[in-house]
């Protein structure tokens, strides 16, 4: 699991525009394949949890708008903040809101090609152009979380700055796709 994320600057000698937006894209991928992120973006009917992204204990599902089942919403238990274990090491996690991502913006299982291309369709991104995306990775809180997850949790590697940059990168040299 990469601890480490390099700014755009890593990637200023690469010429060729194209090849440089795809470099930019993987070294995203080091926080896009991160279990912060992945435990929230499954393919399956629940969440994930742990850095070895276990199913989510106790058993639950994704429900009918990704906050949970019907009378047992996400934010039954996850509140605004972490919240450490009064019985031991950890913390239940928690921001708001707190849910999964809908399932057409599932990424566990995919490569990180098929990810870029699905990031970009606003038919499977919740309806982000390219500008929206930007700002959901450089200034939403919910996508914060990864880098202060709480006890017992390994951090998206970086921080949430850098990610948006080199999202802004990205996007500034033609947001290019790995094949």
């Amino acid at each position: 699991m990469a601890t480490d994320l390099s700014g755009p600057d890593a990637f200023a000698d690469i010429a060729d525009e194209g090849e440089r937006s795809v470099a930019l894209f993987n070294e995203m991928g080091k926080v896009l394949q991160h279990p912060r992120c992945l435990n929230c973006h499954p393919v399956t009917g629940g969440p994930l949890q742990g850095d070895d992204m276990h199913p989510h204990m106790p058993p639950m599902i994704r429900g009918a708008a990704d906050f949970g089942p019907d009378g047992m919403n996400c934010n039954t238990c996850h509140g605004a903040e972490n919240v450490p274990f009064t019985t031991g090491e950890g913390s239940i996690p928690g921001h708001e809101p707190w849910s999964l991502a809908p399932v057409s913006m599932g990424w566990v299982g995919k490569s990180l090609g098929e990810i870029c291309e699905q990031i970009k369709d606003p038919e499977r991104n919740g309806g982000k152009d390219l500008e929206a995306l930007y700002e959901h990775n450089a200034e939403d809180g919910l996508v914060g979380w990864g880098w202060e997850p709480g006890e017992g949790r390994t951090p998206a590697p970086g921080s949430q700055e850098i990610f948006g940059e080199l999202t802004r990168a990205w996007i500034d040299t033609g947001a290019a796709c790995p094949s």
